[in-house]
């Protein structure tokens, strides 16, 4: 009966190894990425998807080459005008937040969001209460989740090799 108990025990803990998956920790000094739907009715939704993209495109031409933080911080708060610029096209009132913002718990193909106050770049449309949008601006893991082919696997190797070269 004692054997049974160990081998059961030491086959517990070997399985609860093997399917721990590594947590990969987005690190403080990143800066996110949020954009809010007005509400969560279609074309709301749609519309926050279009903006979405249309800004995020802006904002890599504005980072894309940026080799850390304070470079990459600079050039957004240098450029909210081409945000803006982008947003005030749309029939929508907005708001456009650059600094600490409040970001909920999230865990995203392995990588653990903590809920906090994080550097942030937010655009609010109408209301804000819509369901929103997020991604990590820099270090830039926002360009892995254009990449449709990618695996979850792949996605932990590229978001550790990004998040250790931005360290």
């Amino acid at each position: 009966m004692k054997k049974i108990i160990i081998i059961l025990f030491i086959g517990i803990v070997i399985s609860i190894g093997i399917n721990e998956k590594e947590k990969i920790l987005i690190p403080k000094d990143a800066i996110r990425f949020r954009i809010i739907g007005n509400s969560n009715k279609l074309e709301d939704q749609t519309l926050k998807l279009e903006i979405k993209d249309k800004v995020e495109k802006e904002l890599y031409q504005i980072i894309g080459n940026s080799n850390n933080i304070e470079d990459a911080r600079n050039k957004i708060k240098n450029n909210l005008d081409k945000i803006d610029n982008i947003v005030s096209n749309y029939n929508v009132q907005y708001d456009i937040s650059y600094g600490n913002n409040y970001f909920p718990i999230k865990e995203y193909k392995g990588i653990k969001y903590d809920a906090g106050n994080y550097e942030s770049l937010v655009i609010t449309l109408g209301s804000g209460e819509g369901n929103n949008w997020w991604c990590v601006l820099f270090p830039p893991l926002c360009l892995l989740d254009e990449e449709e082919d990618i695996s979850d696997v792949e996605y932990d190797l590229y978001a550790k090799k990004l998040i250790n070269n931005f360290k």
